[in-house]
């Protein structure tokens, strides 16, 4: 029996956050509102939007200029293709030899359900238990780990089979470890609440400076498609990093068709997918990296019950993909398993 829509957004606790921003926004004057064919200003990218400007005092209209986040639009304009999320609608109403701003702000939603895909348990090795598990990723047939608590947290790269350490930095004590990401021989690992990311030199680990976030506060997770980086922060939001400057340039929002993904943590990037955990949670949402879409989700849940049981033992975390093998390594915070699966996609 198909899983129903509900159950499968239990599994990653999607928590959606839906919300009405009222039938229409404040204009700087009363003259003028922007009226939409939004649901409560919730609409999907397969939908067209189309807009009016509601003329309260009957002024004489002599044109209406429309935009979306400050990009011109037509009051018919399809919405296939935009990035999923908040939007700010802003029409611009000349009248009179006068000009007038009305604002309103939409949500544009996945046209989709997400889809429930399973997995094939391919192997199981061993892992450190006392490890925190942050981030986890492939590079040139070794796999990195970084680890977080304050006064534990370490850059390794191990050889998982034997579940040996090759190289081992532990983080200065004021630093808490989060996500990382390699590319063009350069380990970008980042640090939870002190604002910057730490680059090393992937064969001799040697350190080769930092770099600053900027609008994100916070460093949770970090991967890379070959030419950019994406961090998230804690939020639905995915920023996108300049590889060269390290800059975030923009950021896509990750959301269903009912409302927003909070909490994104751990990244891989998965043939040319984005895979993230939630924060707490032992699901996998599959990500759009064009438009933030969550079009998939896996339930790994199953895996904790094959740990170790102790104290200590906390949620998922960590996701390597291996391109050689095409298999998804995973494990957890103070997991003392390191699970290799095949992703099974729903037909």
């Amino acid at each position: 029996m198909p899983m129903s829509f509900f159950k499968l957004l239990k599994i990653i606790a999607l928590g959606a956050i839906i919300y009405s921003c009222g039938n229409s926004s404040k204009a700087l004057k009363s003259n003028f509102s922007i009226q939409s064919n939004t649901a409560k200003n919730i609409i999907s990218n397969a939908d067209t939007l189309k807009l009016s400007v509601l003329n309260t005092n009957n002024k004489k209209i002599d044109s209406v200029a429309f935009s979306m986040n400050n990009r011109r639009i037509s009051d018919d304009t399809a919405l296939k293709g935009t990035a999923l999320g908040e939007k700010i609608l802003k029409a611009t109403v000349f009248f009179e030899g006068k000009k007038e701003i009305a604002l309103l702000k939409i949500i544009v939603v996945n046209s989709n359900t997400p889809k429930l895909y399973n997995y094939e348990l391919v192997n199981t090795y061993p892992h450190d238990i006392n490890s925190y598990t942050q981030g986890l990723e492939f590079y040139k047939g070794i796999l990195y780990e970084s680890t977080g608590q304050y006064g534990e947290s370490k850059l390794r790269a191990l050889d998982y089979k034997n579940n040996t350490v090759l190289k081992n930095i532990e983080l200065s004590s004021s630093y808490f470890g989060e996500g990382l990401t390699v590319l063009n021989d350069k380990i970008y690992q980042l640090t939870w609440k002190e604002g910057r990311g730490l680059i090393y030199d992937v064969n001799s680990f040697e350190s080769l400076g930092n770099f600053k976030y900027g609008q994100s506060k916070e460093g949770w997770g970090l991967c890379n498609d070959g030419t950019q980086l994406y961090k998230t922060d804690g939020s639905e939001n995915i920023w996108i990093l300049n590889a060269e400057t390290l800059e975030e340039e923009r950021f896509v929002q990750a959301y269903t068709n009912k409302g927003r993904l909070t909490n994104l943590n751990e990244l891989e990037w998965v043939e040319g997918k984005i895979y993230a955990n939630r924060y707490q949670k032992n699901g996998v949402a599959i990500i759009n990296p064009i438009n933030g879409a969550i079009e998939a989700v896996i339930d790994f849940k199953a895996l904790k019950n094959k740990v170790t049981a102790h104290p200590d033992l906390d949620v998922l975390n960590g996701m390597a993909y291996n391109s050689e093998t095409k298999t998804l390594f995973v494990t957890g915070k103070r997991w003392d398993k390191l699970f290799e699966v095949r992703i099974i996609p729903s037909k």
